[in-house]
């Protein structure tokens, strides 16, 4: 009896997490509202980065390189500590930025590298030569991309897309690392209280699971039907 209750698969554990789901949800939903929020962060930037990248002007093909390449080569969780307690230490605490907002502006811009792109190569996976006969028509370069290239790019670019909202989602666990009261972050205080390891980060893990799966199933469905499409 005493191996059945100390065990970490023991039913009572379980059942303790059960009774303390609430604060499984909180943290699902505090998940929820970062990735939601550094999402459209990402969006944007990846927009407006991936296509400077495609632009023939030298100037901001160099900055969406500068821009691309810092972020996509800096670890994550450096760029957590840098913004919420580097700032902190520079500014002498003029400026302090919360758990939430930290994780959506450091996830939203690193994301926004990798979304970049991906939009970059949807966007030159286009012929070249519609985006010269829009301009010679005396379109903008960014009506050219709105009205016509990215429409057209949108095929290629929505499977790796959705793949990055995956990554995106789960990269937020990073801000447990500043007490952000996420899945993970909850899930760690509860097990360190209740030595419910297992109950603790197996129930983490199917939040995760229950928000990135649809996802990465619709981004390979999605990616499968192209290739036929491409293949007639």
């Amino acid at each position: 009896m005493t191996i059945l209750t100390t065990s970490p698969f023991a039913l009572s554990r379980w059942a303790a997490f059960f009774s303390n789901f609430g604060e499984f949800a909180k943290g699902f939903l505090y998940t929820l509202g970062m990735s939601v929020g550094a999402l459209i962060l990402a969006l944007i930037l990846g927009i407006i980065f991936g296509a400077m990248s495609s632009s023939k002007n030298k100037v901001l093909k160099a900055i969406a390189r500068v821009y691309v390449e810092v972020f996509q080569n800096t670890p994550l969780l450096v760029q957590f500590v840098f913004v919420y307690y580097g700032l902190a230490i520079l500014s002498n605490s003029t400026i302090m930025i919360s758990a939430f907002f930290t994780a959506v502006l450091c996830v939203g811009v690193y994301h926004g590298a990798y979304i970049a792109e991906v939009i970059r190569s949807g966007i030159e996976a286009v012929p070249r030569g519609q985006t010269e006969a829009a301009l010679s028509q005396g379109f903008t370069y960014s009506q050219t991309m709105s009205m016509i290239i990215l429409p057209q790019a949108i095929r290629t670019i929505l499977p790796p897309m959705t793949n990055q909202v995956v990554n995106l989602i789960k990269n937020t666990s990073t801000v447990a690392i500043i007490s952000g009261a996420d899945i993970m972050f909850t899930a760690k205080a509860w097990a360190y209280d209740t030595t419910n390891y297992v109950p603790a980060f197996a129930g983490a893990a199917l939040l995760y699971f229950i928000m990135c799966f649809p996802l990465a199933t619709w981004a390979r469905r999605k990616e499968e039907a192209n290739k036929k499409s491409y293949s007639l």
